[in-house]
């Protein structure tokens, strides 16, 4: 209880009521944070030869199988037949490193002006099939695959050339996209991990449309909506406040920007007028590379920040939420 001059005032009574807050940290903190989050995602990359080798024996698998499919990509053979059955053996990823630069599935998708890429889909509709290998052919990489586009068959050293040069292209994106999805996963069950630690009990997710739905008090559930925007992991704090926390990993300070400003503070921004400021608490866990400014800036607008190499300080706010 807080009192002034030996008399308790309404202010204090007000101030007694308020629900306790997250910590905001001071320029000097996050730039300390900051250090020891990238001074361990530099451990996790140091010896990254291990991942590299794996996913580049995986894409020189598929792009073999390819090959043989195709007979090395004789020009002869890229009959709609030829390619269907290619596309219906799953060799569908690397038909579209055949592009230089590489086609995205979803930029085929647009590009050729059809529903849906998935082979099942594409076997039922030979205009639909004929509409994507237009947009591969027309794409070639003259640089990868010159007896393509000579309408010749390759030599020794273009097809040993071409196979090396296009699994590595492969893999770099395998390896990135990995890396992204891996780490934000091993984040979100550290996080929920954590979270158990505190006997805090999971349930299903469901869409939380207002205050009152969602997890009871001591519980959190994984992903889902709340409000329009989707949250990693939502907690309700023992006062009965909703927490929902983004799980954002980054490789980057530039990459940061996206992660953090434009998409986890911008969802703060937008609970707490949906929800009402009292009543949610906004959070991030992160991990990798960051920049102070932009953390600093995520925090003015509203987005409480937490680390996932100290995840006590969370602990430490979630205990005084009792």
């Amino acid at each position: 209880m807080i009192c002034r001059g030996g008399e308790e005032t309404e202010n204090d009574r007000e101030y007694e009521n308020m629900p306790v807050k997250p910590p905001v940290w001071d320029l000097e903190k996050l730039k300390e944070n900051a250090s020891t989050s990238a001074t361990n995602f530099r451990t996790s990359r140091s010896s990254p030869n291990q991942e590299w080798r794996f996913h580049y024996k995986a894409a020189r698998q598929q792009f073999e199988a390819l090959f043989d499919h195709l007979d090395n990509l004789n020009p002869h053979n890229f009959t709609d037949a030829a390619l269907t059955s290619a596309y219906k053996a799953k060799h569908g990823k690397a038909l579209r490193y055949l592009a230089g630069p590489p086609i995205s599935e979803d930029d085929l998708k647009v590009i050729a002006n059809v529903e849906s890429t998935a082979p099942t889909k594409l076997g039922k509709n030979a205009e639909a099939m004929r509409k994507v290998f237009g947009v591969i052919e027309a794409s070639i990489d003259p640089f990868r695959f010159p007896w393509v586009v000579q309408k010749r068959a390759p030599t020794t050293h273009e097809r040993k050339a071409a196979l090396h040069a296009s699994s590595i292209l492969l893999a770099n994106q395998a390896l990135a996209t990995d890396r992204r999805n891996r780490g934000k996963t091993e984040q979100e069950t550290q996080v929920k991990d954590f979270l158990l630690d505190l006997e805090f009990e999971e349930v299903p997710p469901c869409d939380i449309d207002n205050v009152t739905k969602g997890p009871e008090r001591g519980q959190f559930c994984g992903e889902c909506l709340v409000g329009e925007r989707k949250a990693d992991v939502v907690v309700r704090l023992h006062d009965g406040r909703l927490m929902p926390i983004e799980c954002k990993v980054s490789n980057s300070a530039t990459n940061s920007v996206k992660r953090l400003n434009n998409d986890a503070a911008a969802k703060a921004a937008y609970w707490k007028p949906a929800f009402g400021d009292q009543n949610i608490v906004p959070a991030a866990v992160l991990s990798g590379v960051f920049k102070p400014e932009n953390m600093k800036q995520a925090q003015d607008r509203g987005l409480f920040l937490f680390w996932a190499h100290d995840l006590d300080a969370l602990g430490d706010f979630i205990e005084l939420s009792r």
